[in-house]
C-alpha cells in the first residue's frame, strides 16, 4: 500500500487572491500563501488546504470534481454564500438528499449539503 494522505485541493482560476478571499469568508479558513499567481487558505492545523492557482484559460465546462460543504440548514447557508458573490446553479428536489449547487465568482461548482 502506498503511504499517502489527502490534504489539499487546488482550484484553477484567473485571480487567486480574490477567489481565496471569497472561499475564506464562508469556510472560515485562514490565509496562508499569498502571491499573485498562487494563494492558499486552510484550517488552523493545516489538515485541509484549498489552493488557488492562476491559469490563462477560463472555465468552459462543468467541473469533473467539486467540493461538498455540510451545513445544518443548506438553504440558509447557500443564501449567505450567494450574498458573498456565489451563483445558484441547482437545488436538489430529493427530500432524502437535500443540497444546493453553487458556483464561485469564477464559475467553479461546489455544494452545500444538509448535515445529518
Amino acid at each position: 500500500m502506498v503511504d499517502v494522505r489527502f490534504r489539499e485541493v487546488v482550484i484553477d482560476c484567473a485571480d487567486p487572491r480574490t477567489l481565496a478571499v471569497f472561499w475564506a469568508t464562508f469556510t472560515g479558513y485562514a490565509r496562508r500563501t499569498w502571491r499573485e499567481d498562487w494563494a492558499t487558505i486552510g484550517t488552523p492545523d493545516e489538515s485541509m488546504i484549498i489552493g488557488f492557482q492562476q491559469v490563462p484559460e477560463g472555465k468552459t465546462v462543468k467541473n469533473r470534481v467539486h467540493l461538498d460543504f455540510f451545513a445544518t440548514d443548506e438553504e440558509a447557508t447557500a443564501l449567505e454564500i450567494e450574498a458573498l458573490g456565489a451563483s445558484r446553479l441547482w437545488v436538489s428536489e430529493n427530500p432524502d438528499d437535500p443540497f444546493v449547487v453553487l458556483a464561485d465568482p469564477e464559475g467553479n461548482e461546489f455544494c452545500i449539503v444538509r448535515e445529518g
